[in-house]
């Protein structure tokens, strides 16, 4: 990364169009699938990450800027999406360019976006993922847990009571 350091902060509202390649760059593809075309995301069910963002409660996201260049995003909006567990309840996608995959950006990010639902009163937090994608061990890392399974994919969801009773029990077995 050339020696310059990610920033991640607060999207700006002029930077919204950019949610349109995250995403895209967001869809998985297993080895040796074809990526489908970019207007893929122009259908009505990935429109609901997009449409209108910002204007609506559980509209956060945070990217990561790295010298000037925005390279990876993470949101969350409350929506009937591939993830949605309930209703109240965020789904967040994330993404980042190929090139940066791998580094821990996205695991930074990720513990950002869930610190400021955290803080915006949101105790819990969905996501669906393929069960093939490698994703799959950041997001249970992230303390991230098995909701439901549906086809391929996992429903998953994060838990703030989760997380307290986690940091407890690692406590307990480090003493």
């Amino acid at each position: 990364m050339s020696g310059v350091s990610p920033k991640i902060r607060r999207i700006t509202p002029g930077e919204y169009r950019l949610l349109r390649e995250f995403l895209y760059q967001a869809i998985y593809l297993p080895q040796g699938v074809d990526p489908p075309p970019r207007s893929v995301v122009d259908l009505p069910e990935l429109q609901v990450y997009l449409a209108d963002f910002g204007t609506q409660p559980g509209d956060y996201c945070l990217v990561t800027d790295l010298g000037g260049r925005v390279i990876g995003a993470v949101w969350s909006r409350i929506m009937e999406d591939y993830g949605h567990l309930g209703d109240g309840i965020p789904s967040l996608a994330i993404s980042l360019l190929p090139e940066y995959r791998g580094r821990g950006i996205g695991t930074q990010l990720l513990h950002r976006l869930l610190a400021l639902l955290r803080e915006n009163g949101f105790s819990r937090v969905s996501l669906s993922v393929q069960k093939e994608n490698p994703a799959l061990r950041l997001y249970l890392r992230a303390g991230f847990r098995i909701a439901a399974h549906r086809g391929n994919e996992y429903l998953m969801l994060w838990e703030l009571e989760h997380e307290k009773r986690q940091r407890v029990l690692d406590a307990r077995a480090t003493e």
